[in-house]
């Protein structure tokens, strides 16, 4: 006998996502993938966000857009790692993006403090706003 599980069922909803076909991200032109991928993260998709940027990020890895937003789709689905290095390449290159500093630091934060203290006050500098940052660096937990 087989009991039916309501929508709300996580186990039931993994299922149906890895039933989706996917084969349709990576359609179109590079300015329809990049309107799709923003759909997802409105959507709050992170995953497939991600899944639809990472090969445009690939295709045009000299833009900034693309790689910021597969970094918070990264954060966002907590693929922490992946966003990390997302952001370490758009620093790297374009070292006055502070946003990038900014998201840099809070996803260090959740591992390595020390060192998204120093990205934090990056990301403070064009702001003058040091205070507030060092508040954000510290963390509520911390004295």
């Amino acid at each position: 006998m087989e009991v039916e599980h309501s929508t709300t069922c996580l186990r039931c909803r993994r299922r149906r996502r890895s039933r989706v076909d996917t084969t349709y991200y990576g359609h179109g032109t590079p300015a329809e993938r990049w309107e799709r991928a923003g759909m997802f993260f409105d959507a709050e998709d992170y995953a497939a966000a991600a899944r639809v940027l990472g090969p445009l990020v690939d295709e045009v890895p000299e833009q900034t857009g693309p790689r910021l937003l597969l970094a918070r789709a990264y954060s966002h689905s907590a693929q922490l790692r992946r966003a990390e290095a997302e952001l370490r390449v758009i620093v790297e290159r374009d070292p006055v993006e502070h946003y990038a500093w900014l998201m840099l630091g809070r996803t260090l934060r959740q591992e390595r403090h020390e060192e998204a203290a120093s990205h934090l006050r990056i990301a403070s500098a064009p702001a003058r706003d040091f205070e507030s940052w060092t508040v954000l660096a510290d963390g509520p937990d911390r004295p």
